[in-house]
């Protein structure tokens, strides 16, 4: 049985950092798509990143490109997602989804939410003063 556990979320002051993890247990991830998406309020799920396990490519949204950065660790089967200079807009609840399969032709953001299958819980950031 797969399970994907995110943790790491939390309150933090705007231009703060915050670490993000997603440990994933019931399969080992060597050929498969992981990916950060955070949900506002009354919104679906938008791609934040992701990370093809197959050969560690990485893709970030516009938004965070710079600020925030996608890694795993191979030993623990987990990915984390590393925020620095947050701001207040990115306040949400961040979710680790995962898709079997390797990465050949990124369609966008909402074509990979719809091929994720597995999911996790959530975790909640606030940036805030």
């Amino acid at each position: 049985q797969v399970q994907v556990v995110e943790s790491g979320g939390g309150l933090v002051q705007p231009g703060g950092s915050l670490r993000l993890s997603c440990a994933v247990s019931g399969m080992r991830l060597y050929y498969h798509v992981v990916a950060w998406f955070r949900q506002f309020p009354g919104k679906e799920r938008e791609g934040v990143t992701l990370i093809n396990t197959s050969d560690n490519r990485t893709l970030y949204e516009d938004s965070v490109n710079g600020r925030f950065t996608v890694s795993r660790d191979t030993t623990k089967n987990t990915v984390y997602l590393q925020m620095t200079d947050l701001r207040p807009e990115d306040t949400a609840v961040y979710y680790c989804g995962i898709m079997p399969g390797n990465l050949v032709r990124f369609a966008g953001w909402d074509t990979l939410r719809h091929g994720m299958k597995y999911w996790g819980e959530g975790t909640l950031v606030t940036v805030s003063s």
